[in-house]
Parts: structure tokens; sequence; C-alpha cells
């Protein structure tokens, strides 16, 4: 498969600005929401959620406790949360995190859930200059290529770090047929102009999966298991040994 050319810059996406109109952004996230639910995303992480928490045990640490890092408009994070606590026996807090007060606040809105088996909820967290909260679990979506190669490694670091048992994250793969899957899918999928622009901006800002593995190489975190998925993705899970 021929891979596109050696990134040299990041392009900014537009859903990255903050001075997005919010009916665009709001438009922009229910594109992505689409595109998670076609990429089966939800059913994958969760399943690599699933199989890491096997190594909890709920009499010394409280309720599983699992973050979603930069969660949007926590679509993702209310998915993978109903499906993680249908399968594992023990209690389960979702936490979703994100910089933008304006999409935690739709997340609140929409997805915030609170039983007696689960509960989900959202805070605005600024993932790339501070600590991430302690969980036994974390996890994120389509948010890895958004980051240069340092921060990419310190966020690496500080998943490990927060993590008591390890981490789940899927993205996108650099090549080719992810540029057309992109192309296609956001024109077929939404009629956001923003996803329209974003979706191949963000393969382009992608790696491959070499690169992936060095990210952890440089992040000194040993053994992470990259799996491709559907549609031209990368689900990686590490897990402290």
């Amino acid at each position: 498969m021929f891979v596109l050319p050696p990134l040299v810059q990041r392009p900014p996406e537009l859903m990255d600005d903050p001075s997005l109109d919010a009916g665009q952004h709001e438009e922009a996230i229910r594109a992505l929401a689409r595109i998670h639910v076609v990429s089966r995303t939800a059913s994958q992480i969760a399943s690599h959620l699933v199989s890491l928490s096997q190594k909890f045990s709920p009499s010394v640490a409280g309720p599983l406790r699992i973050i979603d890092i930069a969660c949007g408009g926590g679509e993702l994070t209310s998915a993978v949360a109903q499906r993680v606590a249908r399968t594992v026996p023990h209690r389960v807090e979702f936490i979703g995190l994100d910089i933008s007060e304006r999409v935690i606040g739709w997340a609140t809105q929409k997805h915030t859930l609170a039983n007696e088996h689960l509960d989900v909820s959202f805070q605005t967290c600024d993932v790339l200059n501070g600590a991430l909260p302690s969980c036994t679990l974390a996890f994120h979506s389509l948010f890895l290529h958004h980051l240069d190669d340092g921060q990419a490694v310190t966020q690496l670091q500080a998943m490990a770090a927060a993590s008591q048992i390890g981490f789940v994250f899927s993205d996108l793969l650099r090549s080719r047929v992810g540029l057309f899957l992109a192309q296609l899918g956001t024109r077929v999928l939404s009629r956001s102009s923003v996803a329209r622009i974003d979706g191949p901006l963000s393969v382009k800002a992608a790696r491959t999966i070499k690169e992936y593995q060095q990210l952890f190489e440089e992040a000194g975190l040993l053994e992470p298991v990259l799996q491709r998925t559907w549609p031209e993705r990368v689900c990686v899970t590490w897990n402290h040994q």
C-alpha cells in the first residue's frame, strides 16, 4: 500500500479553532459521531477496555473508573460506557474530558447518566497542560493526530501515569486509501463543510504503524499492541507490565 509522503507539518483543523461558529461546530460534532458509528469505533474500544479490565480488583480500587480524553460531544464516551457496563461485573464510572467548555456543555446535557451500574459525567480539562485525573483505564479516539510528536509522547506518558492498568486509543493511518475514505466518507455521511475539510487534513496529519511504534519507544512504554482496523485505522492498547 502506498503511503502519503512523509509529514512535514501538521495542518491546523477548523474544529480546533475556538472561534468556530457554534452551529458549524455542532454540525461537525454530529458528523464525527456518525463516522464513529460507521467505523464501529465504540465496539472496538469497548472490547479492548473490557479485556484490560480483567486485571481490575474492585475490592481494592473502588469502581472501575475510565476517562475519555478529548471527548468532544460525548457520543463516543456514552456509547463505549454502555457497552463496557453491559459486559463487566463491576460498577463503572466514565468521565469525558475536553478543553472546550462548549462541547462539555453539549455532552453534559445529552449524555450525563447516573444509576447503580454506571455513571457518565463530563468536565473541562486541558489535557496537554495539566495532569490527567487518576483512573483505572484511559482511552481516546482521533486525538493523537492533532498533536506533534513531542506532544504525543508526553500524552502517552501522561495516560500511563494516570491509569492504574493502561490505556487504549484509536486513530487514523496516513495512507492514500485512508485519504480516499476520508474524502468519500465526509461527503456521504455529512453536509458539514468543516468535516469535509478537516477529514482529509486529519489523514494527512496521521501516522503510519511504524511512526506510532516510534512514539511509544520515545515515551519509554514497552510492548504496545497495535492492530490495523477498519476503516484504515489503528487501535492501540498498552498496559503496565
